[in-house]
């Protein structure tokens, strides 16, 4: 019996989404004197980068897992809530750090949504994957 790994897949596209993050600016904001906004990286959050990398590692760690269905699955919503807490930190930085400021909505936040739904997917997928193992473990 061959189980396809789609969330192997998946989980490997949300870690390249969680690193493009980690380099492309996730906020615009207007400096006094300059007339161009300039970009608000996540490095200047410390905060924010060592979560995302975090988040980054879990979701890696997560693909070689497979051996271990429960605990894959254990991680990858530990790295979903994860996700959603940057999410909100970034908004909170945002509008406390960065006063004026804007998101870059086609850039930064849009890479975690993106990440945080083929999390998501993958998930989804692996309770799938565990609903058919459990199905053909009672037929034996």
């Amino acid at each position: 019996m061959v189980i396809q790994r789609w969330q192997s897949l998946l989980l490997l596209i949300a870690v390249a989404l969680m690193c493009m993050f980690c380099c492309t600016p996730w906020a615009m904001r207007a400096v006094e004197g300059i007339e161009e906004a300039t970009p608000v990286f996540i490095s200047e959050a410390p905060v924010l980068l060592v979560l995302n990398i975090v988040i980054a590692v879990l979701l890696f760690l997560s693909i070689f897992m497979f051996k271990n269905l429960k605990r894959q699955m254990k991680v990858t919503v530990l790295s979903i809530i994860l996700i959603c807490a940057s999410i909100v930190t970034c908004g909170i930085t945002l509008y406390t750090a960065y006063p004026g400021a804007t998101f870059v909505w086609t850039g930064g936040v849009l890479l975690l949504l993106v990440a945080l739904v083929c999390a998501l997917c993958a998930y989804r997928l692996m309770e799938k994957d565990h609903r058919l193992l459990n199905s053909y473990n009672r037929l034996r």
